[in-house]
């Protein structure tokens, strides 16, 4: 009964735009578009849909435009951490960089993989098609002052990460084999209970669980690969092309692929993360740079636009508030911070020191927010391709025409980023997915290998169809995940501070900088 709920209540990601992610897919066109098995389940999912994400994304009319409650929980998260760890984003940002060096690794500490592999695994599953074509979303609709409001919010979102990041080490399992399990199912069960709250913990730990799921199945899967999909299909000649009609190919192929990548666990996944982020954001970035830098002479422009659009946005629905929320919604949806999936994945790293994962973890939103999605809406601004979405263009067509205004061959570099986004963004999603699941249904092999298989059969499934009232329902149930994360991070912040305090003392005095000194084998 359970199994056939979580399957029915999975999906891709969003659309429409009140969280704009897949609001640029084409409901009329492509995989699954038309009669057939999937119309009927998305009109029989319809009311279901409609209700659970009217509850998660309830939403009040300020100044002309709908802000969601749920935005105003994540955003005042970032901010209330960022106090009260005295601005960690910014005191901690050096030392993150020489954890992740491995200046402070010692390879005998508990865990699987390093703080680099860590830190490469959580990039890949918010390193995706958000900073693709969420970006041009935010930016054709608030204008380019959205980029702004999408940059504090990443600043905001690195205290979210370093918070749940370091609960996440301090309340794992390591298991008998010496596999890792943890994030927030763990630290809200055991954290809470610690603090005389076992019921409500264990509750938070099951909803969540209940919610990552969903979330994994729709977002970190068929969503994914949809839209990479959508943009291998468009390169290789639409639906005129070979695979115009081959999504389930596609989607087989790249099931294949999935599968053979996390059958081995976090140490398989970590081992390609590791060469696949920094190889697939080098080919994204200097792509889009040398398009920036092919319009130099309009950077000065561009970045006018965009801080002046922050603060003065004329002709913007909302005015400053609508600009505002765009920014902010992109940057939830892209970085994640206090939804709760990365500290599964931060979990895992080898270490005997909390505090160093969640130094670690802050720059996972600088990267992916105030970097990656930066250079995106300064592409889409310098190429005047913001204005495309008055022309009917949505979201990753935006940013497509960006790269194509530069030269023709571009769109081909995108789908190989689109395909590499997708991919790693499923990886990753895959392994936060069976964590929930073997934490509702046991640490057994048997468990773990059900789950692996259901995941790769929604691959061919997102592929081939678009269900668009399950996609709805899949994205609520993803950010359904902070509504129990940030609940738990703000009763245990006593104790993240403590370990914060512990640490940084110890640090400042030189006795980490002695311990690993002396523990860090010598090259």
């Amino acid at each position: 009964m359970i199994l056939r709920l979580l399957l029915m209540l999975s999906g891709a990601l969003i659309a429409n735009l009140t969280w704009p992610t897949l609001a640029y897919a084409n409901q009329e066109a492509g995989p699954g578009s038309g009669p057939g098995i999937d119309s009927i389940i998305n009109n029989l999912m319809q009311p279901v849909a409609d209700a659970i994400a009217g509850v998660v994304f309830f939403a009040v009319p300020v100044n002309g435009s709908e802000l969601p409650l749920i935005l105003i929980w994540l955003v005042a998260g970032g901010a209330f951490f960022t106090v009260y760890f005295g601005f960690i984003n910014i005191r901690g940002f050096r030392h993150a960089i020489d954890l992740v060096a491995g200046r402070f690794s010692d390879p005998k500490h508990p865990g699987e993989v390093s703080h680099f592999q860590a830190l490469a695994t959580a990039l890949s599953g918010t390193t995706g098609l958000g900073n693709i074509a969420g970006v041009a979303v935010a930016v054709s609709l608030g204008g380019p002052g959205a980029t702004f409001w999408m940059i504090l919010m990443g600043f905001l979102g690195m205290s979210s990460k370093f918070a749940e990041c370091v609960l996440a080490v301090k309340y794992r399992n390591i298991n008998p084999d010496g596999s890792v399990s943890g994030g927030p199912m763990y630290y809200l069960s055991k954290g809470l209970a610690e603090r005389n709250m076992p019921g409500l913990g264990r509750v938070l730990a099951i909803f969540f669980a209940v919610m990552c799921i969903g979330g994994s199945l729709g977002a970190g899967n068929m969503f994914q690969a949809n839209q990479a999909f959508e943009q291998f299909r468009y390169v290789t000649g639409g639906d005129i092309g070979f695979f115009g009609d081959k999504g389930w190919l596609f989607g087989l192929v790249i099931a294949i692929l999935v599968g053979i990548v996390i059958i081995g666990g976090i140490k398989s996944i970590a081992r390609v993360t590791a060469k696949l982020v920094p190889f697939m954001v080098l080919i994204y970035v200097s792509a889009a740079l040398a398009i920036i830098v092919s319009h130099i002479d309009q950077l000065p422009a561009a970045i006018n636009a965009i801080v002046t659009g922050a603060f003065s946005p004329d002709g913007v629905t909302g005015g400053i508030v609508g600009v505002l929320i765009q920014g902010f919604r992109r940057a939830a949806f892209s970085n994640e911070a206090g939804v709760g999936s990365a500290p599964i994945a931060h979990a895992a790293v080898r270490t005997n020191e909390p505090v160093t994962e969640g130094m670690v973890a802050l720059l996972e939103p600088f990267i992916d927010t105030v970097v990656i999605c930066t250079i995106t809406a300064v592409l889409i601004v310098i190429t005047g391709s913001h204005n495309l979405g008055q022309q009917g263009l949505e979201g990753v067509e935006i940013t497509s025409a960006a790269f194509e205004s530069a030269f023709t061959w571009f769109p081909y570099v995108l789908a190989l980023a689109v395909v590499l986004f997708a991919f790693s963004t499923m990886i990753s999603w895959s392994y936060y997915g069976s964590k929930a699941w073997t934490y509702l249904f046991g640490e057994s092999r048997a468990a773990d290998l059900s789950y692996k298989t259901i995941f790769c059969g929604f691959i061919v499934v997102g592929s081939s169809t678009n269900l668009y009232a399950v996609i709805d329902f899949s994205d609520a149930m993803m950010f359904a995940m902070s509504i129990a994360n940030i609940l738990g991070l703000y009763l245990l912040a006593p104790v993240i501070r403590r370990e914060y305090q512990s640490y940084w003392h110890r640090y400042q005095d030189g006795e980490i900088r002695k311990s690993a000194a002396h523990t860090t084998p010598k090259k």
